[in-house]
């Protein structure tokens, strides 16, 4: 693990307890917007990079209680929380793992997904290489993150990027596309979208085979 992500895991292992209820708002808010953007398929096995408490695992299986999901994240701490939230699901599988050394065989997944959690990461294009890796060839990745188009996001990565060292960098919308494109990905759909006044995200998803021209 890097210095920068045990900087990430120490935090995150702070905030985990109480991490639902502090941010409660702008999870609900942003995680099912996620929720509808990701169309992910009843059958689907899904991969979320940076699971946090849960709370994503939490909506799909709201709608299917069968749903295939393994969750990682660096932090012990808030995957304490996911596993005791989601205990009585035995279809949920939660792994301590970096986004840029997954622990799985290659091509395992048919969707892998990441929201909130993008501009943690030190080594973009690593994490971006190992989700194409576990992704099935006809398999999609879904990305929402905090998008520097908007001015308050930019003001917040300024801001971040001086005073929370856990903190890496926020993208533009081309940004993240060029990143994609270059490690590989089709870019399938993509949208802006506002929470409330101050939070401006961008969904994104990729193809995982550069051939395949639509979902």
């Amino acid at each position: 693990m890097s210095s920068i992500e045990s900087t990430v895991t120490d935090q995150y292992d702070q905030l985990a307890n109480v991490y639902d209820r502090r941010w409660k708002r702008y999870v609900t808010n942003t995680l099912n917007f996620f929720k509808g953007w990701a169309e992910i398929a009843p059958t689907a096995a899904v991969l979320d990079i940076a699971c946090g408490t849960g709370e994503l695992e939490r909506l799909l299986l709201q709608d299917n209680p069968t749903q295939i999901i393994t969750g990682i994240d660096i932090s012990e701490q808030m995957l304490g929380q996911a596993k005791k939230k989601l205990e009585r699901y035995p279809n949920i599988a939660f792994e301590k793992a970096s986004a840029s050394d997954l622990p799985f065989p290659d091509q395992g997944f048919d969707v892998v997904v990441s929201a909130n959690a993008f501009h943690y990461f030190p080594d973009p294009q690593a994490a971006l290489a190992e989700m194409k890796r576990v992704l099935k060839p006809d398999g999609k990745l879904v990305i929402l993150d905090w998008c520097r188009d908007f001015w308050f996001c930019r003001l917040c990565d300024w801001g971040l990027q001086k005073l929370d060292p856990a903190h890496q960098q926020c993208y533009t919308e081309a940004e993240l596309h060029s990143l994609l494109e270059n490690a590989g990905f089709r870019l399938s759909r993509a949208q802006r979208v506002r929470f409330d006044v101050i939070w401006g995200l961008m969904a994104v998803t990729a193809l995982s085979d550069p051939s395949v021209q639509k979902l």
